[in-house]
């Protein structure tokens, strides 16, 4: 059976796509960024932090990452791209935005596979 980190870690995967899917699909219909998709994309924030919280573990663990200066960098990333992206998107609601943030969660996805690839 999978870590807990592994399957939150999926669970992550799982939803950043499913933003970026709609992020995509507002911006493809050149609609402006709706409310809910900021909301989803908090809600992958929290995610994060918590798959974040889980990702100490090993680091305070007799069995550590090979690489712990990757890990933690990975760890950082994973919890500030999506923040950054939000906050370059803030006052603007215009349907580019909601490209940003599907950008944004693509790379959270990634991140989120390369954590787990360091572990």
């Amino acid at each position: 059976m999978p870590s807990v980190s592994t399957q939150v870690t999926w669970i992550v995967v799982g939803y950043a796509l499913l933003v970026v899917v709609l992020a995509l699909v507002v911006a493809v219909r050149r609609q402006e960024r709706p409310g809910w998709l900021d909301q989803m994309a908090w809600m992958l924030e929290l995610l994060l932090v918590v798959r974040a919280l889980i990702g100490l573990g090993p680091l305070l663990g007799d069995d550590p990452p090979p690489s712990t200066s990757t890990y933690v960098g990975y760890l950082i990333a994973s919890v500030c791209v999506l923040p950054i992206a939000m906050r370059s998107v803030d006052g603007d609601r215009a349907v580019w935005s909601s490209a940003v943030v599907a950008v944004a969660a693509l790379a959270i996805g990634v991140i989120a596979v390369r954590l787990e690839m360091t572990a």
